[in-house]
């Protein structure tokens, strides 16, 4: 199996939104963002599925190795490989992936957050330097493309915690913020007990306005010279949104089951999203 293989293989099972955005990118950039998101999924996996603290640690460490070696030419695991191949083409910075790697690491040992100025410092890590990495692959002519994709970054990462506030629970960690949680009544003790409560319907109603005004100063900032290039982000933000509106519509009651959306579904609004973009740069050009 070759690594571009190796990387289309884990991508394809995680069964994520994102593959569905991949679809409408040239063959070069798709195989770049292939290899970064199965990068995320890697690190990702080694927090959630490897339970010694000390041996996730470890692994984590050896990722920061591994990512010096793809900037070497010297990569030894399929995904470096295949990074390796994308930072060829794309000027991706090596900071931002070991950023991503600070914020699993952060995953380690913080289970919850005292207010949300640090949880921002998670979400710029694990979701925002993704964002401009995505950018660099999908490309831009205007400086501010850069601000839409951190706000985008964060608008899908605060989507991920109401989606998954079960999930994680289930995990022993909370990443509401602490003094939101008080501000709004919510017993922790509730939530890791995986119940929902009226307080916590309250709350999540709250982070979703919080979410959505992400989105709104995301699309805000992305210059109209850049939204057809933007069209990989646009899809996922257009999925993402429609996910928050059915967990919406379903009242928030994620402590009672998962909300996601079909196969099919996330094809259509990822066919028409690009369709629209396509428009677009016909009618500006």
């Amino acid at each position: 199996m070759s690594p571009d293989e190796y990387c289309q293989n884990k991508t394809a099972k995680s069964g994520s939104s994102f593959y569905y955005s991949f679809l409408f990118l040239s063959e070069q950039q798709r195989q770049a963002i292939t290899a970064l998101y199965a990068f995320c999924r890697e690190v990702d996996d080694i927090v959630d599925e490897v339970h010694e603290e000390d041996i996730a640690r470890a692994k984590l460490d050896w990722w920061r190795q591994e990512i010096a070696r793809v900037y070497d030419n010297k990569a030894t695991h399929p995904i470096g490989k295949a990074l390796t191949t994308a930072i060829s083409h794309f000027d991706l910075h090596q900071e931002y992936l070991i950023e991503i790697i600070d914020g699993m690491t952060m995953d380690l040992t913080q289970f919850s957050y005292p207010d949300f100025t640090q949880l921002t410092l998670y979400c710029h890590r694990v979701a925002s330097t993704v964002g401009l990495l995505s950018a660099e692959i999908f490309g831009y002519e205007e400086r501010a493309t850069l601000r839409y994709a951190e706000n985008l970054g964060m608008a899908l990462q605060l989507t991920n915690i109401i989606r998954d506030v079960r999930e994680d629970a289930e995990r022993g960690r909370l990443y509401l913020p602490q003094d939101e949680l008080s501000r709004f009544g919510v017993d922790v003790d509730t939530i890791l007990a995986l119940e929902g409560s009226p307080e916590l319907v309250s709350l999540l109603q709250f982070q979703a306005e919080r979410a959505q005004q992400y989105y709104q100063k995301a699309m805000a900032i992305l210059p109209d010279c850049d939204r057809y290039q933007q069209r990989t982000g646009l899809i996922i933000a257009q999925i993402y949104q429609a996910t928050l509106k059915e967990i919406a519509d379903d009242s928030f009651q994620v402590m009672q089951h998962r909300v996601s959306l079909t196969p099919l579904r996330k094809f259509w609004i990822a066919w028409t999203t690009a369709r629209e973009q396509r428009r677009w740069r016909v009618k500006a050009a």
